[in-house]
């Protein structure tokens, strides 16, 4: 059996540190907007039950309402057409909520050009350098996307031509779905790119991702704190019945 002693001993001693890769949820946080022919996501909002007043002396606690999908959340396989058959959030493996992380940057290019795309070449010079992706392990997409996070008209990065936001091609997206990585996190507010609705397929990391019964974590912060590898992630979706996904807490554990 293995001894989890000295991970505790870590923890405590700050040897290992907690970093949280969780936006705040609020009723600024951004949001999907879709065409305004499609059904919205509805912003975050609390509604008081009572605060140390009549309606409940001693307590405070509140009613909320939002969308599976809002703010840093976790994509189930059932979220797309392609896992319809597929787990719900609640049938999600708790063992497969957890798992090494390697980070694949490209602040540099993404500043470059906002629409930017992670190609195979892409993904291969990273593991010729870093070796393989991590099977059971999540892939960090670092975009230093989450800088605009505080700002919902400069997160979504739209004009008349729609939302320009980094993502990846096609070709990327289906090699990641036959590899063993059970998922991928991004910077942006979901795992495709701002123009993926004109790819072929169109939104190809939800089509091959979530039909391969992988997840997707988004709206990260802090990734800039994660090293290249080495890393372990934490997702923490609430377990809905039914649900397609779930606001999440993201953590992840890394050594100083």
């Amino acid at each position: 059996m293995v001894d989890l002693t000295a991970l505790a001993t870590h923890l405590l001693d700050g040897s290992i540190e907690v970093v949280d890769l969780t936006s705040p949820l609020h009723a600024g946080t951004p949001l999907l907007a879709l065409p305004p022919e499609y059904g919205q996501t509805a912003p975050f909002e609390l509604e008081e039950i009572s605060r140390y007043d009549d309606r409940g002396p001693a307590w405070y606690w509140n009613n909320f309402r939002t969308g599976e999908h809002t703010g840093t959340h976790f994509d189930a396989p059932n979220h797309w057409i392609s896992g319809r058959d597929l787990d719900d959030v609640s049938q999600v493996p708790a063992q497969r909520l957890v798992g090494p992380a390697v980070v694949i940057d490209k602040t540099a290019e993404v500043a470059a050009d906002p629409d930017y795309l992670l190609d195979v070449a892409d993904l291969r010079e990273w593991e010729s350098e870093h070796g393989a992706l991590p099977d059971r392990g999540w892939l960090i997409y670092r975009t230093g996307w989450a800088a605009r996070g505080d700002d919902p008209a400069d997160f979504a990065n739209a004009d008349d031509d729609g939302p320009h936001t980094p993502g990846l091609t096609p070709d990327a997206a289906r090699l990641l779905a036959d590899s063993g990585i059970l998922g991928m996190g991004v910077e942006t507010v979901g795992t495709d790119a701002g123009r993926a609705f004109a790819f072929d397929p169109p939104f190809p990391c939800h089509d091959f991702f979530l039909g391969a019964d992988k997840y997707g974590l988004t709206q990260l912060r802090n990734v800039d704190r994660l090293p290249t590898t080495g890393a372990i992630v934490i997702a923490a979706p609430l377990p809905i019945v039914n649900g397609s996904g779930s606001p999440c807490r993201v953590l992840a554990l890394i050594t100083r």
